[in-house]
């Protein structure tokens, strides 16, 4: 893979991560003012025995997320920057979700933040790399297991009886909007649409495979996908979207590699 995807990718990803620590996900912040007793660890935490945020830990670990995401998104200290940044989003994200529901929006930005820092520098943008190749595969691989495996889920807990329920019928109510609305008022388009999600999500693996012009249809599905929860719903999903990126020949983009990589260190 030429290192441009992954200079141009490293600068977007980097950049997402100060947005949402900011922005979107920014209620781990809270989590160190509330009692903790109501601390649940996910399975990753309870094996690293990491204990419930407090006021301070929550403070210090934005402040060295946030700093170590802007140096990395400048292609400064790519391994460096980008090690410190990927264990300060996980304690981010486990602290996120050890106090209620799980999203399983942020899997791909997580696997994208823990191998990015193996490539090192992308100084030539022009260099096809093995690093850079493994790299962009395994963020890849864990966009497509976002939904292929939320499929499965789907199975587990709902079986096939899923598509034919009333789940978007009961979401358009809690969520909905003028939009919904009109959905809800063509006959059988709901269960249309849930048959279509289930479908594209246990076809997503053939990302893995397509190429130029079938690729790019199927990347642009997904974008409108999530374009259209977001308009009936509410839900943006955007820590997948922008990983949707790595399948896209950002090497292409005029001067990709050239703003901070080129000065980039180990």
């Amino acid at each position: 893979m030429a290192l441009g995807r992954i200079a141009v990718l490293r600068f977007v990803l980097y950049a997402f991560v100060v947005l949402d620590a900011l922005h979107l996900t920014t209620w781990p912040l809270d989590h160190g003012d509330v009692p903790a007793q109501l601390y649940r660890p996910i399975l990753l935490r309870r094996l690293l025995d990491l204990p419930a945020p407090t006021e301070t830990s929550v403070r210090v670990v934005l402040v060295v997320l946030v700093a170590s995401a802007v140096v990395a998104a400048l292609g400064r200290l790519p391994r460096a920057a980008g090690w410190v940044c990927a264990a300060a989003y996980l304690e981010w994200t486990s602290n996120a979700f050890s106090y209620s529901k799980i999203d399983h929006d942020h899997v791909a930005l997580l696997v994208a933040l823990l191998v990015l820092p193996t490539v090192g520098p992308a100084r030539d943008a022009a260099v096809r790399s093995e690093a850079a190749g493994w790299a962009v595969r395994c963020v890849q691989v864990a966009t497509v297991c976002t939904y292929f495996l939320a499929a499965l889920a789907k199975m587990r807990f709902g079986g096939w009886d899923w598509a034919n329920g009333a789940i978007f019928t009961w979401a358009f109510s809690r969520r909905g909007s003028d939009l919904t609305d009109a959905l809800l008022a063509v006959p059988h388009l709901v269960l249309v649409m849930q048959w279509g999600v289930l479908v594209a999500e246990f076809l997503s693996p053939v990302l893995l495979w397509l190429r130029g012009r079938a690729l790019a249809a199927a990347v642009a599905f997904w974008v409108l996908f999530h374009v259209g929860t977001y308009l009936t719903i509410g839900i943006h999903f955007l820590p997948t979207v922008v990983c949707l990126l790595a399948f896209v020949p950002l090497e292409r983009l005029p001067r990709a590699g050239r703003s901070g990589a080129g000065r980039s260190r180990a």
